[in-house]
């Protein structure tokens, strides 16, 4: 292996295996917003997208690899051709760029999606890590699905890449079908029995499947795997990555144990972990280790009176060491755009001079409807502000009738887009029934609602409510997602944008194409 410094390489996925999870998909400018936290963050390692996936991947690539200065941007790539060349193209600009490239070699891969032999799957890899090379020096290389791989062809593929030029060779447990001895045994396999592995980094890249991707990928780093793979909350596809927050404290509060640590500054762990849930919608479970809500909550008297005597009883890390030291946001209706600004710096959120004046607004009308603003409302304004829906349709207004006895009933005014304003009535089982069954005759849409979920913000009878829910229309589905602190509103808002969407693509003529997947 390279040379040991005592550090392990963060190597953040979220913006192409964090996003690959379903409903995860961000726009441009949230990727963009994410990377330069990344940063703040201090990863080592982002791997900004997969460019030969689509235009809008392409340009992520590119975008983060121009914006962003300290890290190695990398872009994935298949074995192929025409992957490396766009994958090349949209790292121009990088200041630090890295291919990464991938290629199946367990048996069922082979067997099953490839129909190729193992001389072929070894001739493509080096193939394919040689034409990555000619376009830059950092290649990494991937065997996807690396932990159901035979052992002897393993050392055998990775041996022969690290020949044609691969300076990282990642080993993906794709599936999370490994348990943490297993992996540990082939990582030092590989780097006890591989003999040209001193020329390269071991990495790992492990799945969530059976609950054990930190607990493998740690497991790797005590044998000698020196970059970890993973995402901001955990995300990925399925059940998702190796939580970047847990293997990066766990090294941190252990190094005791590991002898290692990271460049990761801990500090910037929970604005990073509250802007990937707000781009995303995916919601941190409360339980979750580092950043849920209870992870340094007590409420056991045992507990509550350790803590108040000695916070080391129960408590293994301290919030601030993560970031979790701010709490209410002290911003009223008296507050200045500058004031506002500056919290939205300190959350890691930057916006455009249009789009900051835009959510200030929202910000100001919502401090005459709540007493106390939270970072948590703040970040439901930006929110909105930032997602990209075409704005066919606009709420103008609406009035719902309901209660015991009385048949719920909604008017709604649409305005529509080079049409002006629409109005119609519809009856429903509910208040937001009937507003919506109101909305689809204004549009002329029928929408099934396919999902459907209210949260609370914050705290308090006038928290803000955000409505999040999916509708299918034609065979196309789409998400929509608003924050009010009338949860009608949201839900009314919430259905346009979907709508808005729905039209969008409707007028496309076509679904998205479907991207390819890595690992």
């Amino acid at each position: 292996m390279k040379k040991d410094d005592g550090k392990v390489t963060i190597f953040d996925t979220t913006l192409r295996d964090g996003e690959q999870a379903p409903g995860c998909s961000m726009t441009l400018e949230e990727k963009v917003m994410v990377a330069h936290q990344l940063e703040r963050l201090g990863v080592d390692v982002i791997e900004a997208g997969f460019p030969i996936a689509s235009p809008g991947d392409f340009e992520s690539v590119r975008q983060v690899a121009a914006g962003v200065r300290r890290p190695v941007v990398t872009g994935l790539a298949r074995c192929v051709e025409a992957d490396i060349e766009r994958a090349a193209e949209a790292l121009q600009q990088a200041a630090h760029p890295r291919i990464h490239v991938f290629l199946a070699t367990s048996r069922i891969h082979r067997e099953h999606k490839l129909h190729m032999s193992r001389s072929d799957i070894v001739a493509r890899a080096v193939r394919g890590v040689e034409a990555a090379r000619a376009c830059v020096r950092d290649v990494e290389f991937s065997p996807e699905d690396a932990a159901r791989t035979e052992p002897d062809f393993l050392k055998e593929v990775v041996e022969a890449v690290i020949d044609a030029g691969a300076t990282t060779v990642n080993i993906p447990d794709t599936v999370g079908y490994a348990v943490p001895s297993q992996f540990a045994e082939l990582i030092a396999m590989l780097r006890d029995e591989v003999p040209n592995i001193g020329r390269a980094v071991i990495s790992v890249h492990c799945h969530d499947d059976l609950g054990m991707a930190t607990a493998n990928s740690l497991a790797a780093v005590r044998c000698g795997a020196r970059q970890i793979e993973c995402t901001v909350n955990g995300l990925g596809e399925r059940a998702g990555n190796c939580s970047l927050e847990e293997a990066v404290m766990a090294i941190r509060t252990r190094r005791d144990y590991f002898e290692l640590d990271t460049n990761i500054n801990t500090r910037e762990i929970m604005a990073t972990s509250r802007l990937v849930t707000g781009v995303t919608g995916v919601q941190v479970p409360p339980n979750k280790a580092v950043v849920g809500r209870n992870a340094f909550a007590h409420e056991a008297g045992i507990h509550q009176d350790g803590i108040l005597k000695k916070k080391s009883t129960y408590e293994i890390m301290r919030p601030e060491d993560i970031g979790r030291e701010s709490g209410e946001l002290v911003l009223g209706k008296h507050s200045g755009r500058h004031g506002f600004r500056a919290r939205l710096e300190e959350l890691g959120i930057e916006l455009s001079e249009e789009h900051l004046q835009h959510a200030f607004e929202k910000f100001i009308e919502l401090t005459d409807k709540k007493k106390e603003v939270y970072d948590e409302d703040l970040e439901a304004i930006v929110r909105e502000e930032m997602e990209e829906v075409p704005r066919v349709f606009s709420l103008e207004s609406f009035h719902v009738t309901s209660g015991i006895g009385v048949i719920p009933t909604a008017t709604v005014a649409v305005e529509v887009s080079k049409e002006g304003l629409r109005t119609d009535a519809a009856i429903g089982d509910g208040p937001i029934d009937a507003v919506y069954r109101a909305i689809d005759r204004i549009t002329g849409f029928r929408c099934e609602l396919r999902d459907f979920g209210i949260r609370a913000i914050t705290r308090g009878k006038d928290a803000m409510g955000e409505v999040s829910l999916e509708v299918t229309s034609n065979g196309y589905t789409e998400r929509g997602r608003a924050a009010r602190t009338d949860i009608i509103e949201a839900s009314a808002v919430a259905y346009i944008a979907a709508v808005n969407r729905l039209h969008k693509r409707m007028q496309a003529g076509k679904s998205d194409a479907e991207r390819p997947h890595g690992m």
